[in-house]
């Protein structure tokens, strides 16, 4: 009867332990480690948002890579990433392959309007640039535009732009968005491509010397011009405004979904906007995105 009392408390003990052990290994959204990939164009703005998390949940662990945007999204649907960014929209056969491999509907949260800018060196004589110009100068051999690569998140968004696709433009290259802006002097005939969350922080030193060196000019279309400034980015009149949204391959509320319902909270939202973007929440709803 006494050993039957001692097995009996002994295997109460071990299902005890045997349960916080898995309370410790359950995810949640307050604590554990997240990888989140972002084309380099709006690795800024993702950073800032991770580091406001792991503010308020000291036990989470956010790391942000850059990887070109196509490629994130093939990470995503294969299942080596929990969360990317994306700036272009999908075509209805991503939709459909991203539903069949993750299991779940295409839920895009929009967090923040970004935009693509062209930029020249600050001594150009060139003030503006027209739509025509960009879509007869992105089929010109001589490849008067520089972009910061192939499967990137400029080139998808002006292709999708002027719907061509990314392969039947000609442009230049140089790895890099920063990289683009501080090595435009050196070619005083070519028109840089850049993401504007690569130097719109207003009070940031490094974003201050990158605007410095380059001029962004504005985008005329039908006569009328429209600049990247607040203004253009709140009403979407700026030709060239995208919507920023992440993905997630994640089923349940962890932290992977967590992470995104902060970033479009109203604390999210000011991040955002200190970034020198455009907050998504402060659109009204009929506003249609883009």
């Amino acid at each position: 009867m006494r050993n039957s009392f001692k097995i009996t408390a002994l295997f109460a003990v071990m299902m005890m332990l045997a349960g916080c052990k898995k309370e410790e290994k359950s995810p949640s959204y307050h604590k554990g480690d997240l990888t989140i990939l972002t084309d380099e164009s709006f690795q800024s703005v993702t950073e800032a948002l991770a580091e406001g998390y792991m503010i308020n949940y000291p036990d989470t662990r956010i790391k942000v890579e850059t990887k070109k945007e196509d490629l994130g999204f093939l990470d995503l649907l294969k299942g080596n990433a929990k969360v990317v960014v994306m700036s272009r929209n999908l075509n209805p056969e991503e939709i459909k392959t991203f539903e069949e491999r993750t299991d779940l509907k295409f839920l895009p949260a929009k967090f923040a309007a970004d935009a693509v800018v062209f930029v020249v060196p600050k001594d150009s004589p060139k003030e503006s640039i027209t739509m025509d110009e960009i879509n007869s100068g992105l089929l010109s051999d001589k490849k008067e535009f520089i972009f910061d690569g192939n499967n990137s998140s400029n080139l998808n968004f002006v292709a999708e732009k002027l719907k061509k696709q990314p392969k039947d433009l000609k442009y230049s290259i140089i790895p890099g968005n920063k990289e683009i802006i501080e090595e435009m002097g050196k070619y005083p005939d070519k028109i840089g491509v850049v993401g504007l969350n690569t130097f719109s922080r207003p009070y940031d030193k490094a974003s201050e010397k990158l605007r410095d060196m380059v001029k962004v000019l504005p985008v005329v279309d039908k006569g009328v011009t429209y600049t990247a400034d607040h203004a253009g980015l709140s009403t979407m009149e700026y030709p060239f405004t995208r919507v920023l949204y992440f993905l997630v391959n994640e089923g349940n509320f962890n932290i992977a979904n967590g992470f995104i319902r902060f970033s479009c909270t109203h604390l999210g939202q000011k991040i955002v906007q200190k970034e020198g973007l455009q907050p998504y929440n402060l659109y009204k709803r009929e506003v249609q995105m883009r």
